[in-house]
């Protein structure tokens, strides 16, 4: 009787529930085709290319050409890794810790910058030596840079002599990862240049990246009175959440950007979204004299940075027109363990102003090029003040070319994301 019972109350209650008695047609998972194809139709920004994208293929990287905006690209899997390194982070694998330039002198490689904490500032590596030869190879001529570059990237071991005051020495080193420093400070002419090559994730600061180097530099100057200039030259960009920060040490209210972006909800429908972030007080870089020096290849968040600063504190832009990328990608994890890396994002400055196309007008341009001199001038221009013009830094101030840095940059407004693969239906 007892058995009856249950059984009966077992009928009972899967009659009660008999919609989940009804078989589910699942989902596949998607190809690494369809999942991109997918993610560019929920997130891709201009839309009336789209319809011209096939649903349907096998190359991945063909779907992507078919788009008009460069910046949106896929990296494979085998590139991913490295590629996603290259984007959050200015790590350099199998290094030293030097960046070099090019003097118009018998031998032409000078150690331009030493990184603290690697193998080269350990090793005691003084800051604008020539470097003689590289494990015994002399780097005199011509093809000085190119031997360099191979005993570099194929030793372990690097030897350098390197001469200085007069002084021959040699150094010994063993190659290791190195994190590089995206905030650097020089003295030129008596006046301080804050240069900031990038914003990056994780940097030499591996918590906060190039926003907490520059807030640790910003801290241990808060008294400093006399005008400085924050150099962004050449800057490509970097992360949203590492510039817009960066803005806020030296503006005390106000929106500094807006950004409206393409997306999709948690059910996967398309999803249009702005947002805006608002300046907080008490910075230490608030109550400074600043002007920044950019040029063409500042770009992106860098350009976010210049326009907060300039549209919300006295802190004019000086030398050239910026770039003029108001626009920002978001990077996604594909299925196959690829990198879609999508341009959704919209960018204003804080007075709403559109610069995508073109750039931001220096308020005191230069002429010829964006030069550090030009800075200082603008600087007696602006504040009043006159610089007492104390001898550069630079031991070759006028001889040296800055040759790009070992550490790739993928440049732009960047947003990291991470994605539910299964929306993909």
């Amino acid at each position: 009787m007892r058995t009856r019972l249950l059984i009966t109350l077992l009928l009972l209650s899967l009659v009660g529930c008999s919609d989940l008695m009804e078989p589910v047609k699942a989902t596949g998972t998607p190809s690494e085709y369809e999942y991109n194809y997918w993610l560019l139709q929920k997130t891709y920004l201009y839309e009336d290319e789209l319809a011209d994208l096939p649903e349907h293929g096998d190359s991945v990287q063909a779907l992507y050409e078919k788009l008009e905006d460069g910046y949106t690209r896929y990296v494979p899997p085998s590139k991913s890794e490295s590629a996603a390194i290259s984007i959050n982070t200015s790590m350099v694998e199998g290094d030293i810790g030097i960046e070099y330039a090019y003097a118009m002198q018998n031998y032409p490689v000078v150690v331009y910058r030493v990184y603290p904490e690697s193998p080269a500032a350990r090793a005691g590596v003084p800051r604008y030596g020539i470097i003689i030869s590289a494990n015994g190879i002399s780097l005199e001529g011509d093809k000085a840079f190119a031997v360099y570059d191979s005993v570099l990237n194929y030793s372990s071991d690097v030897e350098l002599e390197i001469l200085k005051d007069s002084t021959v020495t040699t150094y010994t080193m063993k190659k290791e990862t190195v994190y590089a420093p995206t905030v650097f400070v020089d003295t030129i002419s008596g006046t301080i240049f804050i240069t900031i090559t990038t914003f990056k994730l994780t940097t030499y600061d591996q918590q906060e990246g190039t926003l907490g180097e520059l807030r640790s530099y910003l801290d241990s100057t808060s008294d400093y009175k006399k005008p400085r200039v924050i150099d962004i030259r050449n800057n490509p960009g970097g992360h949203v959440n590492q510039c817009i920060p960066a803005a806020d040490l030296f503006v005390s209210k106000g929106t500094l950007s807006t950004r409206s972006w393409r997306g999709f909800d948690g059910y996967g429908n398309n999803a249009y979204n702005k947002t805006s972030a608002v300046a907080s007080a008490g910075d230490p870089g608030e109550k400074g004299k600043f002007v920044i020096l950019a040029n063409g290849g500042s770009a992106s968040c860098a350009e976010i940075f210049a326009a907060a600063v300039t549209e919300l504190a006295d802190i004019p832009v000086v030398g050239d027109t910026t770039f003029g990328k108001g626009i920002g990608q978001t990077n996604w994890n594909t299925i196959d363990g690829g990198l879609a890396i999508i341009t959704n994002l919209e960018f204003l400055t804080p007075k709403g102003n559109s610069y995508h196309k073109k750039g931001i007008i220096p308020q005191y341009p230069c002429e010829g090029s964006a030069t550090t001199s030009c800075a200082i001038d603008a600087i007696e221009k602006h504040f009043g003040t006159k610089s007492k013009k104390k001898s550069s830094s630079f031991t070759f101030d006028k001889e040296l070319t800055v040759l790009p840095r070992k550490t790739s940059s993928i440049g732009g407004a960047i947003v990291i994301d991470s994605t539910r693969r299964d929306l993909c239906k």
